[in-house]
Protein backbone atom coordinates (compact mmCIF):
# COMPACT_ATOMS: atom_id res chain seq x y z
CA UNK A 1 0.00 0.00 0.00
CA UNK A 2 1.35 3.45 -0.86
CA UNK A 3 2.19 5.68 2.08
CA UNK A 4 -0.36 8.40 2.81
CA UNK A 5 -0.37 11.41 5.04
CA UNK A 6 -2.61 11.45 8.08
CA UNK A 7 -5.82 13.38 7.34
CA UNK A 8 -6.35 16.52 9.41
CA UNK A 9 -9.27 15.12 11.44
CA UNK A 10 -11.10 11.87 12.05
CA UNK A 11 -12.40 12.18 15.63
CA UNK A 12 -15.40 14.50 15.51
CA UNK A 13 -15.64 14.55 19.34
CA UNK A 14 -12.64 16.91 19.42
CA UNK A 15 -13.30 20.38 17.97
CA UNK A 16 -11.12 21.67 15.17
CA UNK A 17 -10.19 24.71 17.26
CA UNK A 18 -9.58 23.45 20.77
CA UNK A 19 -9.20 25.91 23.63
CA UNK A 20 -6.30 25.64 26.06
CA UNK A 21 -8.69 24.63 28.85
CA UNK A 22 -10.14 21.87 26.64
CA UNK A 23 -6.64 20.68 25.76
CA UNK A 24 -5.80 20.52 29.46
CA UNK A 25 -8.88 18.43 30.14
CA UNK A 26 -7.93 16.10 27.28
CA UNK A 27 -4.35 15.97 28.59
CA UNK A 28 -5.59 14.66 31.94
CA UNK A 29 -7.63 12.00 30.14
CA UNK A 30 -4.58 11.09 28.03
CA UNK A 31 -2.50 10.62 31.17
CA UNK A 32 -5.16 8.41 32.75
CA UNK A 33 -5.10 6.10 29.74
CA UNK A 34 -1.31 6.13 29.59
CA UNK A 35 -1.06 5.10 33.24
CA UNK A 36 -3.39 2.19 32.51
CA UNK A 37 -1.51 1.09 29.40
CA UNK A 38 2.06 1.82 30.56
CA UNK A 39 2.11 1.84 34.37
CA UNK A 40 5.85 1.19 34.57
CA UNK A 41 7.24 3.40 31.80
CA UNK A 42 10.84 4.42 32.35
CA UNK A 43 13.91 5.19 30.28
CA UNK A 44 15.21 2.32 28.16
CA UNK A 45 18.80 3.43 28.78
CA UNK A 46 20.76 1.34 31.28
CA UNK A 47 22.40 3.36 34.07
CA UNK A 48 23.44 3.13 37.70
CA UNK A 49 24.59 6.67 38.52
CA UNK A 50 23.61 10.15 37.34
CA UNK A 51 26.94 10.36 35.51
CA UNK A 52 26.24 7.12 33.62
CA UNK A 53 22.79 8.42 32.63
CA UNK A 54 24.28 11.71 31.45
CA UNK A 55 26.85 9.97 29.26
CA UNK A 56 24.33 7.43 27.96
CA UNK A 57 21.92 10.21 27.01
CA UNK A 58 24.65 12.10 25.15
CA UNK A 59 25.45 8.89 23.27
CA UNK A 60 21.76 8.31 22.42
CA UNK A 61 21.65 11.30 20.04
CA UNK A 62 20.97 9.92 16.55
CA UNK A 63 21.34 6.41 17.97
CA UNK A 64 19.02 3.76 19.38
CA UNK A 65 18.87 3.07 23.09
CA UNK A 66 19.58 -0.58 22.34
CA UNK A 67 22.86 0.29 20.65
CA UNK A 68 23.85 2.61 23.51
CA UNK A 69 23.16 -0.16 26.02
CA UNK A 70 25.47 -2.44 24.06
CA UNK A 71 28.28 0.12 24.26
CA UNK A 72 28.07 1.48 27.80
CA UNK A 73 29.03 -1.63 29.83
CA UNK A 74 32.55 -1.68 28.39
CA UNK A 75 32.73 2.13 28.45
CA UNK A 76 31.83 2.41 32.14
CA UNK A 77 34.00 -0.56 33.10
CA UNK A 78 36.94 1.38 31.67
CA UNK A 79 35.85 4.87 32.76
CA UNK A 80 33.35 4.55 35.65
CA UNK A 81 33.07 8.19 36.72
CA UNK A 82 33.80 11.77 35.72
CA UNK A 83 37.32 11.63 37.14
CA UNK A 84 38.26 8.66 34.99
CA UNK A 85 36.39 9.89 31.91
CA UNK A 86 38.09 13.29 32.07
CA UNK A 87 41.47 11.53 31.80
CA UNK A 88 40.45 9.40 28.81
CA UNK A 89 42.10 10.18 25.50
CA UNK A 90 40.05 11.13 22.47
CA UNK A 91 41.17 7.96 20.69
CA UNK A 92 40.21 5.68 23.58
CA UNK A 93 36.70 7.10 23.74
CA UNK A 94 36.21 7.08 20.00
CA UNK A 95 37.10 3.40 19.86
CA UNK A 96 34.65 2.47 22.62
CA UNK A 97 31.69 4.51 21.33
CA UNK A 98 32.33 4.22 17.59
CA UNK A 99 29.15 2.28 16.82
CA UNK A 100 26.86 4.98 18.30
CA UNK A 101 27.59 7.32 15.39
CA UNK A 102 29.00 10.86 15.42
CA UNK A 103 31.62 9.33 17.69
CA UNK A 104 34.26 12.04 17.31
CA UNK A 105 31.98 14.84 18.46
CA UNK A 106 30.40 12.69 21.18
CA UNK A 107 33.81 11.72 22.54
CA UNK A 108 34.93 15.34 22.55
CA UNK A 109 31.79 16.44 24.39
CA UNK A 110 31.92 13.64 26.95
CA UNK A 111 35.54 14.45 27.77
CA UNK A 112 34.79 18.17 28.07
CA UNK A 113 31.65 17.61 30.16
CA UNK A 114 33.56 15.26 32.48
CA UNK A 115 36.35 17.80 32.91
CA UNK A 116 33.87 20.53 33.83
CA UNK A 117 32.08 18.23 36.27
CA UNK A 118 35.44 17.67 37.97
CA UNK A 119 36.69 21.25 37.86
CA UNK A 120 33.44 23.09 38.65
CA UNK A 121 31.16 20.61 40.42
CA UNK A 122 33.53 18.51 42.51
CA UNK A 123 32.98 15.37 40.46
CA UNK A 124 29.18 15.33 40.88
CA UNK A 125 26.68 15.83 38.08
CA UNK A 126 24.97 19.20 38.70
CA UNK A 127 21.29 19.23 39.56
CA UNK A 128 20.09 22.45 37.95
CA UNK A 129 19.06 23.14 34.37
CA UNK A 130 21.41 26.10 33.96
CA UNK A 131 24.44 24.16 35.20
CA UNK A 132 23.67 21.14 33.05
CA UNK A 133 23.27 23.30 29.96
CA UNK A 134 26.80 24.57 30.51
CA UNK A 135 28.16 21.04 29.98
CA UNK A 136 29.41 20.18 26.49
CA UNK A 137 26.93 18.12 24.48
CA UNK A 138 24.00 18.89 26.78
CA UNK A 139 20.82 20.57 25.50
CA UNK A 140 17.39 20.69 27.13
CA UNK A 141 16.50 17.13 26.11
CA UNK A 142 19.53 15.66 27.87
CA UNK A 143 19.21 18.00 30.86
CA UNK A 144 15.52 17.15 31.31
CA UNK A 145 16.32 13.45 31.09
CA UNK A 146 19.00 13.65 33.78
CA UNK A 147 17.01 15.92 36.09
CA UNK A 148 13.82 13.91 35.76
CA UNK A 149 15.15 10.37 35.72
CA UNK A 150 18.23 10.62 37.94
CA UNK A 151 17.10 13.32 40.37
CA UNK A 152 13.30 13.15 40.25
CA UNK A 153 12.92 16.79 39.22
CA UNK A 154 9.96 17.69 37.00
CA UNK A 155 11.99 20.32 35.13
CA UNK A 156 10.32 19.84 31.75
CA UNK A 157 9.36 17.30 29.09
CA UNK A 158 11.96 15.30 27.19
CA UNK A 159 11.06 15.85 23.54
CA UNK A 160 12.65 13.20 21.35
CA UNK A 161 11.40 12.16 17.91
CA UNK A 162 8.59 10.02 19.40
CA UNK A 163 7.33 12.70 21.79
CA UNK A 164 7.46 15.39 19.12
CA UNK A 165 5.57 13.18 16.66
CA UNK A 166 2.83 12.31 19.16
CA UNK A 167 2.48 15.90 20.33
CA UNK A 168 1.74 16.96 16.76
CA UNK A 169 -0.47 14.00 15.85
CA UNK A 170 -2.51 14.34 19.02
CA UNK A 171 -3.02 18.06 18.51
CA UNK A 172 -1.03 19.33 21.49
CA UNK A 173 1.51 21.21 19.37
CA UNK A 174 2.02 22.32 15.79
CA UNK A 175 5.71 23.00 16.28
CA UNK A 176 8.68 21.05 14.94
CA UNK A 177 11.35 22.68 17.09
CA UNK A 178 11.68 20.45 20.21
CA UNK A 179 12.01 23.47 22.51
CA UNK A 180 8.74 24.92 21.19
CA UNK A 181 7.02 21.53 21.43
CA UNK A 182 8.15 21.27 25.04
CA UNK A 183 6.78 24.76 25.72
CA UNK A 184 3.37 23.69 24.40
CA UNK A 185 3.36 20.50 26.45
CA UNK A 186 4.39 22.30 29.63
CA UNK A 187 1.42 24.65 29.20
CA UNK A 188 -0.97 21.75 28.75
CA UNK A 189 0.09 18.81 30.94
CA UNK A 190 0.33 18.89 34.75
CA UNK A 191 3.89 19.30 36.02
CA UNK A 192 3.79 16.22 38.23
CA UNK A 193 3.52 14.05 35.10
CA UNK A 194 6.10 15.67 32.83
CA UNK A 195 8.72 12.95 33.33
CA UNK A 196 6.18 10.14 33.03
CA UNK A 197 4.65 11.70 29.89
CA UNK A 198 7.98 11.50 28.09
CA UNK A 199 8.60 7.87 29.00
CA UNK A 200 5.07 6.66 28.25
CA UNK A 201 4.78 8.52 24.94
CA UNK A 202 8.10 7.02 23.85
CA UNK A 203 6.64 3.58 24.63
CA UNK A 204 3.44 4.40 22.74
CA UNK A 205 5.36 5.84 19.80
CA UNK A 206 7.46 2.73 19.48
CA UNK A 207 4.50 0.36 19.78
CA UNK A 208 1.42 1.88 18.13
CA UNK A 209 2.12 5.32 16.67
CA UNK A 210 5.34 4.83 14.75
CA UNK A 211 6.88 7.19 12.24
CA UNK A 212 5.92 4.91 9.33
CA UNK A 213 2.63 3.40 10.44
CA UNK A 214 -0.21 4.09 12.85
CA UNK A 215 -2.09 1.29 14.59
CA UNK A 216 -5.16 3.25 15.69
CA UNK A 217 -7.33 0.16 16.10
CA UNK A 218 -5.08 -1.00 18.94
CA UNK A 219 -3.85 2.33 20.33
CA UNK A 220 -5.07 3.02 23.90
CA UNK A 221 -5.30 6.75 23.11
CA UNK A 222 -7.29 6.48 19.88
CA UNK A 223 -10.50 7.90 21.35
CA UNK A 224 -8.61 10.98 22.54
CA UNK A 225 -6.74 11.63 19.30
CA UNK A 226 -8.01 14.14 16.71
CA UNK A 227 -6.24 12.18 13.95
CA UNK A 228 -7.67 8.77 14.83
CA UNK A 229 -8.07 6.59 11.76
CA UNK A 230 -10.62 3.89 11.12
CA UNK A 231 -7.94 1.33 10.31
CA UNK A 232 -4.20 0.88 10.60
CA UNK A 233 -2.45 2.90 7.94
CA UNK A 234 1.05 3.60 6.58
CA UNK A 235 1.94 7.28 6.85
CA UNK A 236 4.36 9.47 4.96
Amino acid sequence: MAATRLPPRRNMDIPARESLSAKRERAVAVLEELHRAYPNSRTALSWNTPFELLVATILSAQCTDERVNMVTPALFARFPDAAAMAQATQGELEELIHSTGFFRNKAKNIRAASARIMNVHGGEVPQTMDELLELAGVARKTANCVLGTAFGQQSGVVVDTHVGRLARRMGFSREKDPVKVERDLIKTFPAEDWVYLSHSWIDLGREWCTARRVYCSQCPLAALCPQRLEKDTPVG
